[in-house]
Protein backbone atom coordinates (compact mmCIF):
# COMPACT_ATOMS: atom_id res chain seq x y z
CA UNK A 1 0.00 0.00 0.00
CA UNK A 2 1.07 3.39 -0.82
CA UNK A 3 0.24 6.45 0.64
CA UNK A 4 -0.32 9.89 -0.70
CA UNK A 5 -1.68 13.02 0.08
CA UNK A 6 -3.55 15.51 -2.08
CA UNK A 7 -4.11 19.26 -1.31
CA UNK A 8 -7.19 21.59 -1.59
CA UNK A 9 -9.56 20.52 -4.06
CA UNK A 10 -12.39 22.89 -4.21
CA UNK A 11 -14.90 21.39 -6.46
CA UNK A 12 -12.17 20.54 -9.30
CA UNK A 13 -13.72 17.25 -10.49
CA UNK A 14 -11.21 16.73 -13.73
CA UNK A 15 -8.49 17.85 -11.64
CA UNK A 16 -9.43 15.56 -8.85
CA UNK A 17 -9.52 12.36 -11.58
CA UNK A 18 -6.26 14.28 -13.63
CA UNK A 19 -4.13 13.57 -10.14
CA UNK A 20 -5.47 9.96 -9.39
CA UNK A 21 -4.79 8.76 -13.32
CA UNK A 22 -1.65 10.41 -13.25
CA UNK A 23 -0.66 9.30 -9.90
CA UNK A 24 -1.62 5.73 -10.60
CA UNK A 25 -4.01 5.72 -7.63
CA UNK A 26 -5.04 2.71 -6.58
CA UNK A 27 -8.84 3.23 -4.90
CA UNK A 28 -9.16 -0.53 -3.42
CA UNK A 29 -5.31 -0.98 -2.13
CA UNK A 30 -3.91 2.57 -1.94
CA UNK A 31 -4.16 5.12 1.30
CA UNK A 32 -5.18 8.83 0.27
CA UNK A 33 -5.04 11.86 2.96
CA UNK A 34 -6.59 14.54 1.68
CA UNK A 35 -5.84 17.79 3.32
CA UNK A 36 -9.25 19.80 2.86
CA UNK A 37 -11.47 22.06 0.92
CA UNK A 38 -13.04 19.75 -0.50
CA UNK A 39 -16.18 22.13 -1.07
CA UNK A 40 -16.57 25.74 -2.94
CA UNK A 41 -15.34 27.68 -5.83
CA UNK A 42 -15.86 24.61 -8.42
CA UNK A 43 -19.14 23.82 -8.65
CA UNK A 44 -18.33 19.96 -8.92
CA UNK A 45 -18.39 19.83 -5.24
CA UNK A 46 -20.59 17.04 -5.40
CA UNK A 47 -18.98 14.59 -8.03
CA UNK A 48 -15.73 15.20 -6.19
CA UNK A 49 -17.18 13.48 -3.12
CA UNK A 50 -18.59 10.65 -5.10
CA UNK A 51 -15.00 10.13 -5.89
CA UNK A 52 -13.30 10.19 -2.66
CA UNK A 53 -16.44 7.74 -1.24
CA UNK A 54 -14.96 5.05 -3.46
CA UNK A 55 -11.57 5.26 -2.33
CA UNK A 56 -11.16 1.99 0.21
CA UNK A 57 -8.19 3.86 2.53
CA UNK A 58 -9.68 7.27 2.53
CA UNK A 59 -8.30 9.78 5.36
CA UNK A 60 -10.37 13.02 4.86
CA UNK A 61 -9.18 16.32 6.45
CA UNK A 62 -11.73 18.94 7.43
CA UNK A 63 -11.08 22.31 5.70
CA UNK A 64 -12.48 25.83 6.56
CA UNK A 65 -14.80 25.98 3.81
CA UNK A 66 -15.88 21.97 4.22
CA UNK A 67 -16.57 23.58 7.71
CA UNK A 68 -18.85 25.88 6.49
CA UNK A 69 -20.49 23.66 4.28
CA UNK A 70 -21.19 21.23 7.02
CA UNK A 71 -22.39 23.86 9.50
CA UNK A 72 -25.38 24.47 6.96
CA UNK A 73 -25.90 20.73 6.69
CA UNK A 74 -26.22 20.82 10.34
CA UNK A 75 -28.00 23.70 11.06
CA UNK A 76 -29.29 24.74 7.59
CA UNK A 77 -27.87 28.13 7.54
CA UNK A 78 -24.31 29.10 6.24
CA UNK A 79 -22.28 31.21 8.12
CA UNK A 80 -21.14 33.25 5.15
CA UNK A 81 -23.99 33.24 3.34
CA UNK A 82 -22.79 31.50 0.60
CA UNK A 83 -19.82 33.61 -0.39
CA UNK A 84 -16.26 33.20 -1.17
CA UNK A 85 -17.33 30.32 -3.50
CA UNK A 86 -19.71 28.58 -1.21
CA UNK A 87 -22.30 29.22 -4.62
CA UNK A 88 -20.71 27.14 -6.77
CA UNK A 89 -21.50 24.26 -3.95
CA UNK A 90 -24.88 25.00 -3.70
CA UNK A 91 -25.12 25.06 -7.17
CA UNK A 92 -23.81 21.50 -7.69
CA UNK A 93 -26.10 19.58 -5.60
CA UNK A 94 -29.15 22.00 -6.46
CA UNK A 95 -28.24 20.29 -10.52
CA UNK A 96 -28.45 17.17 -8.93
CA UNK A 97 -31.91 17.89 -7.89
CA UNK A 98 -33.44 20.07 -10.60
CA UNK A 99 -33.44 23.45 -8.49
CA UNK A 100 -31.71 26.48 -9.57
CA UNK A 101 -31.63 28.70 -6.86
CA UNK A 102 -29.10 28.56 -3.92
CA UNK A 103 -31.94 29.38 -1.22
CA UNK A 104 -33.49 26.67 -2.61
CA UNK A 105 -31.12 23.93 -0.67
CA UNK A 106 -32.02 22.38 1.91
CA UNK A 107 -29.72 19.91 4.21
CA UNK A 108 -31.66 16.84 3.33
CA UNK A 109 -31.10 17.54 -0.27
CA UNK A 110 -27.65 16.56 0.30
CA UNK A 111 -27.15 12.69 -0.10
CA UNK A 112 -26.69 11.19 3.46
CA UNK A 113 -23.89 9.90 2.63
CA UNK A 114 -22.66 13.01 1.67
CA UNK A 115 -23.84 14.71 4.89
CA UNK A 116 -21.64 11.63 6.66
CA UNK A 117 -18.42 12.66 4.83
CA UNK A 118 -18.53 15.78 5.80
CA UNK A 119 -19.78 15.30 9.65
CA UNK A 120 -17.05 12.74 9.79
CA UNK A 121 -14.00 14.90 8.72
CA UNK A 122 -10.94 14.86 11.24
CA UNK A 123 -9.13 17.96 12.52
CA UNK A 124 -6.03 16.40 11.84
CA UNK A 125 -4.03 12.85 11.06
CA UNK A 126 -1.27 11.22 12.41
CA UNK A 127 0.04 8.47 10.66
CA UNK A 128 2.20 5.65 12.12
CA UNK A 129 5.88 7.30 11.09
CA UNK A 130 4.50 10.67 13.08
CA UNK A 131 3.76 12.41 10.39
CA UNK A 132 1.45 15.03 10.92
CA UNK A 133 -1.80 15.82 8.19
CA UNK A 134 -3.20 19.12 8.87
CA UNK A 135 -5.42 21.92 6.91
CA UNK A 136 -3.81 24.79 7.66
CA UNK A 137 -1.78 24.20 10.73
CA UNK A 138 -1.68 25.15 14.82
CA UNK A 139 0.09 26.91 17.35
CA UNK A 140 3.54 25.36 17.87
CA UNK A 141 3.88 27.54 21.45
CA UNK A 142 1.29 25.00 22.69
CA UNK A 143 0.43 21.48 23.11
CA UNK A 144 -0.83 19.74 19.46
CA UNK A 145 -3.86 18.31 21.10
CA UNK A 146 -6.85 20.47 22.27
CA UNK A 147 -6.19 23.50 20.43
CA UNK A 148 -9.59 25.07 19.43
CA UNK A 149 -10.75 22.95 16.70
CA UNK A 150 -10.94 26.36 14.33
CA UNK A 151 -7.00 26.97 14.81
CA UNK A 152 -6.32 23.92 12.63
CA UNK A 153 -8.18 24.90 9.72
CA UNK A 154 -7.44 28.24 9.82
CA UNK A 155 -4.06 28.83 10.57
CA UNK A 156 -1.23 30.62 8.20
CA UNK A 157 1.69 31.69 10.95
CA UNK A 158 2.86 28.09 11.62
CA UNK A 159 3.64 27.49 7.43
CA UNK A 160 4.89 31.57 7.45
CA UNK A 161 7.44 31.50 10.07
CA UNK A 162 8.41 28.09 8.48
CA UNK A 163 9.07 30.27 5.20
CA UNK A 164 10.72 33.05 7.84
CA UNK A 165 13.19 30.59 9.09
CA UNK A 166 11.69 31.40 12.79
CA UNK A 167 12.32 27.83 13.12
CA UNK A 168 14.16 24.78 11.33
CA UNK A 169 12.03 22.35 12.52
CA UNK A 170 8.50 21.29 14.81
CA UNK A 171 10.21 18.56 16.67
CA UNK A 172 7.51 17.25 17.65
CA UNK A 173 6.81 15.57 14.02
CA UNK A 174 8.64 13.89 11.27
CA UNK A 175 7.00 16.21 8.78
CA UNK A 176 3.85 18.26 8.38
CA UNK A 177 1.57 18.43 5.58
CA UNK A 178 -0.78 21.10 4.89
CA UNK A 179 -2.56 22.92 2.67
CA UNK A 180 -4.87 26.04 2.63
CA UNK A 181 -2.17 29.00 1.84
CA UNK A 182 -2.04 28.78 -1.62
CA UNK A 183 1.82 28.62 -2.89
CA UNK A 184 0.29 31.25 -5.49
CA UNK A 185 0.66 33.78 -2.74
CA UNK A 186 4.73 33.06 -3.78
CA UNK A 187 4.55 33.04 -7.29
CA UNK A 188 4.88 28.96 -7.13
CA UNK A 189 2.24 26.52 -8.34
CA UNK A 190 3.67 23.38 -7.04
CA UNK A 191 4.24 22.21 -3.67
CA UNK A 192 6.68 24.00 -1.57
CA UNK A 193 9.01 22.77 1.38
CA UNK A 194 10.08 24.93 4.33
CA UNK A 195 11.44 23.33 7.38
CA UNK A 196 9.56 19.95 7.50
CA UNK A 197 6.55 21.13 6.05
CA UNK A 198 4.92 20.88 2.97
CA UNK A 199 2.43 22.69 1.57
CA UNK A 200 0.15 21.28 -1.11
CA UNK A 201 -2.32 24.17 -1.77
CA UNK A 202 -1.35 24.89 -5.69
CA UNK A 203 -4.35 26.75 -6.24
CA UNK A 204 -6.99 24.27 -7.57
CA UNK A 205 -9.60 26.13 -6.58
CA UNK A 206 -8.43 29.25 -8.81
CA UNK A 207 -6.00 29.48 -11.51
CA UNK A 208 -3.34 27.03 -10.38
CA UNK A 209 -3.25 23.18 -10.25
CA UNK A 210 -4.33 19.99 -7.98
CA UNK A 211 -1.71 18.23 -6.62
CA UNK A 212 -1.11 14.73 -5.19
CA UNK A 213 2.32 13.21 -3.80
CA UNK A 214 3.68 10.06 -2.72
CA UNK A 215 4.55 10.81 0.79
CA UNK A 216 7.38 8.56 0.97
CA UNK A 217 9.37 9.54 -1.86
CA UNK A 218 8.06 13.06 -2.16
CA UNK A 219 7.46 12.59 -6.38
CA UNK A 220 4.37 14.67 -7.40
CA UNK A 221 1.84 14.78 -9.83
CA UNK A 222 -0.71 17.78 -10.87
CA UNK A 223 -3.61 18.35 -12.35
CA UNK A 224 -3.67 20.70 -15.70
CA UNK A 225 -4.55 24.27 -14.71
CA UNK A 226 -7.67 26.18 -15.38
CA UNK A 227 -9.22 28.69 -14.15
CA UNK A 228 -12.60 27.88 -12.47
CA UNK A 229 -14.14 31.14 -11.88
CA UNK A 230 -12.64 34.18 -14.01
CA UNK A 231 -11.99 37.33 -11.32
CA UNK A 232 -12.74 35.45 -8.54
CA UNK A 233 -9.53 34.85 -6.77
CA UNK A 234 -10.88 35.16 -2.82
Amino acid sequence: MKTFVMGDIHGAYAKLLQCLQRSGFDHSTDRLIQLGDVADRGDRVAECVDELLGIKNLIAIRGNHDDWFNHFLLTGVHPVRWEQGGDATARSYLRRIGKGKRAALRPADVPESHRRFFAGQRLYFIDESNNCFVHAGFDRHRPFGGQPPEIYFWDRELWTDALGHQFEKVAAFRQIFIGHTPTANWGVYKPMHAANIYNLDTGAGREGYLSIMDVATKKFWQSDATLLFPGELV
